[in-house]
């Protein structure tokens, strides 16, 4: 469930990129805003279950970037209380923006494209909120 968080936003920026000359603005922001707000809803589930069901904290794996001899480096998210936090900030100001974007962007030319590179960025922050731990972990041999 924590990958969903930010492949959700990642998902409506290859709707919203591919068909956009297709769509309206109205189900251009329809799905702009609602896989974001997708987003924070999981982020929140997953926060409460840290604040009040005492999960512990754990990685996702997805694949192995790379090996040499006895150092592993794999493409995981770590998923523990200040992550969780850094999600439900991204996700719920990232949903805000774009509610208040549907209608300041309301009458430019490129409204989809704009929807499309918010969702891209927002992905990209939910990733990143999620891989910091590992990669200053990385950096400091292994000691953060």
């Amino acid at each position: 469930m924590p990958l969903l968080i930010p492949f959700l936003p990642l998902l409506g920026f290859l709707i919203i990129g591919l068909f956009n000359k297709f769509l309206s603005k109205n189900i251009i922001g329809l799905i702009g805003c609602g896989t974001v707000l997708a987003s924070f809803i999981l982020s929140a589930e997953i926060f409460y279950d840290f604040t009040f069901a005492n999960q512990n904290p754990f990685t996702v794996k997805l694949f192995d970037w790379f090996d040499a001899g006895t150092f592993s480096a794999s493409f995981s998210f770590l998923v523990d209380p200040l992550s969780v936090l850094f999600l439900l900030i991204i996700t719920g100001v990232g949903f805000l923006i774009h509610v208040y974007s549907v209608g300041y962007m309301q009458h430019d030319e490129g409204f989809g494209r704009y929807f499309s590179y918010l969702n891209l960025f927002l992905s990209f922050s939910c990733c990143y909120s999620c891989l910091a731990p590992i990669i200053s972990s990385c950096l400091s041999g292994g000691k953060a």
